[in-house]
């Protein structure tokens, strides 16, 4: 029984710290399958958790907070479109830019608005996301396996993990199943036979920006408004990076990104549990051995597969348009 309460608890984390990692690989999805490289994901998740946890501090409603986010990082986006797109900028340059300047900004608002280097206030239960209990978990927790399943893994969840996993047939189904998804793939594909074609490339990659942006902003109002309570320096601790890594072992498909970001997520999840236990012969393994293991695993992913992961044949060529 306690071999399968922990396992439960261990799949229940899986689902809990994908989260983020999920929303940022089907935003880099959207923006990557229109031809725009996106390294970005990294400040437009920081910006979108600063965001809300201030504006969810300050109105009293995360949901609020959400949706400043959801702005923000969308104009992020356009920003991003504005200098690679409309100018033809070098796309990685931007993503940059756009990095380095959130990770600086962020910290220099909160320490000015809030006297804190790179912290915000605590936000109480009425201004942050709280856990959704499902209906009858109580209920049915001591039903063999079923109960488990319902009441230790699937209810307890803040609303941004259904949301996250809800979205990925919602991505699959408009890029592969949609009209507005094949000319979404045929801009990164192909832009001129596009533009021959009478559909306007620059549009179709602000809008693919604009839908990537959203997604984003769901990621950082995750971890500031939901896993914890307030906004601390540099909280995205990499998971932009990791989910551009997940979405390029995923060969840019919704269902094996996810399944990427899962993994990534379990190992996160396991290094947590890792810590201060012995191994016989072997002692306790050093703290930052464990912690450093779900880079290791992208590394090693990305070193093994990138080569057999073909990206889309326009990414990172900006279009200039025939006269």
């Amino acid at each position: 029984m306690e071999f399968v309460s922990d396992l439960a608890s261990l799949i229940n984390s899986t689902l809990r710290i994908s989260t983020p990692l999920v929303f940022a690989a089907m935003a880099g999805i959207f923006a990557e399958r229109s031809g725009v490289i996106d390294f970005s994901l990294e400040g437009k998740m920081l910006m979108a958790a600063f965001v809300a946890a201030v504006c969810s501090y300050y109105f009293g409603n995360p949901w609020i907070g959400l949706l400043m986010a959801i702005i923000v990082c969308v104009s992020l986006s356009m920003l991003h479109g504005f200098a690679s797109v409309t100018h033809k900028g070098d796309q990685v340059v931007s993503c940059v830019a756009i990095n380095i300047l959130i990770i600086g900004l962020t910290t220099a608002l909160a320490a000015a608005w809030f006297g804190q280097a790179g912290l915000t206030p605590t936000l109480t239960q009425e201004q942050r996301f709280l856990e959704v209990n499902l209906p009858f978990a109580e209920n049915l927790r001591d039903i063999p396996i079923i109960g488990t399943i319902y009441s230790d893994i699937l209810s307890g969840h803040y609303i941004f993990v259904y949301f996250a996993y809800i979205s990925v047939p919602i991505v699959y189904w408009i890029v592969f199943k949609t009209s507005f998804g094949l000319r979404l793939r045929a801009v990164g594909e192909n832009p001129s036979a596009v533009d021959t074609a009478g559909i306007n490339v620059f549009a179709m990659r602000y809008k693919a920006l604009a839908v990537n942006g959203i997604l984003i902003a769901f990621a950082g109002a995750h971890l500031s408004t939901a896993v914890n309570a307030n906004f601390f320096r540099e909280m995205s601790a990499g998971r932009g990076y990791l989910a551009l890594a997940a979405m390029i072992f995923g060969k840019w498909h919704p269902k094996t990104a996810l399944i990427a970001c899962l993994l990534f997520g379990f190992t996160d999840a396991l290094q947590i549990r890792l810590q201060g236990v012995e191994i016989p012969t072997i002692g306790e393994i050093p703290v930052q051995l464990i912690q450093a293991l779900p880079y290791i695993l992208t590394v090693v992913l990305l070193a093994g597969f990138v080569g057999k992961a073909i990206a889309p044949n326009a990414i990172g060529q900006p279009y200039i348009k025939e006269r």
